[in-house]
């Protein structure tokens, strides 16, 4: 997520040729875009995305158990 936005504050300030960007070469300017596809590639192909998105939804899960154990006045698990 940060390679896109850097890629896209990079392209525009090419765009508008703003600062010392407007005197960099386009390859320069698109390389975070293809950072980003590599960043992606990697996270999707070796589970980082996935694994990522079990532990949040487990961290909800346990923080609306714990809320239901707060209401009935039970102890909580950390």
């Amino acid at each position: 997520m940060y390679f896109l936005a850097l890629g896209v504050l990079l392209a525009l300030l090419k765009v508008l040729e703003m600062g010392p960007v407007a005197d960099w070469s386009w390859w320069w300017v698109l390389l975070p875009f293809g950072l980003a596809v590599l960043w992606w590639a990697w996270a999707d192909s070796t589970g980082y995305t996935r694994r990522k998105a079990m532990e949040k939804m487990d961290k909800k899960r346990q923080d609306r158990i714990n809320k239901q154990r707060d209401a009935l006045g039970i102890k909580r698990r950390p």
